[in-house]
């Protein structure tokens, strides 16, 4: 396995609307491994292949306590929403800073795993359904930023910059 390279903003490939997935080979099973070690590596929670500039319809990520149980997400989609929940957000392509985003509270989402076999899981007002959300936003072409007013967007923007520049 091997760790990938995490896009950052504004690199214009976290705009890309992924391709769906023809089959699950092996390439595709490394691909996903590979992303497993890539968000473990950079302590996330969720990792879509567009981040880590793979234009397919998968994402994983890891909502255990332990952060020991990495799910595989191969085109998702999500079958049903309902209700709202707003809340803080962070995202790997963004580093250092946050924004309040609305999601959907209660999502029922439909996908493969990385066997390629086809299951169906709900999540309610937790981190998971927020999660599943924003990574097929990702492989929507849709970034966190999107679902923030301009006003808010150019002040998380300039909280960004700031936070790059630090690091320089």
């Amino acid at each position: 396995m091997s760790i990938l390279t995490v896009l950052e903003y504004p690199d214009p490939r976290l705009k890309i609307k992924a391709k769906p997935v023809a089959t699950v080979d092996k390439a595709t099973q490394q691909q996903l491994k590979d992303m497993i070690e890539t968000m473990y590596h950079d302590h996330g929670g969720g990792l879509a292949a567009t981040q880590v500039a793979i234009e397919k319809r998968m994402f994983v990520m890891d909502a255990s306590p332990e952060h020991n149980q990495p799910q595989c997400f191969v085109n998702p989609e999500i079958i049903e929403r309902e209700g709202e929940i707003i809340e803080e957000e962070g995202c790997l392509s963004f580093p250092g800073v946050t924004a309040t985003v609305k999601r959907s509270r209660r999502i029922k989402v439909k996908a493969l795993n990385i066997e390629g076999k086809p299951f169906e899981v709900e999540y309610d007002g937790d981190y998971s359904a927020r999660c599943v959300q924003h990574e097929i936003d990702h492989l929507d072409g849709i970034v966190y930023f999107d679902h923030l007013s301009p006003l808010k967007r150019k002040m998380v923007e300039k909280k960004f910059k700031k936070y790059k520049a630090e690091l320089m």
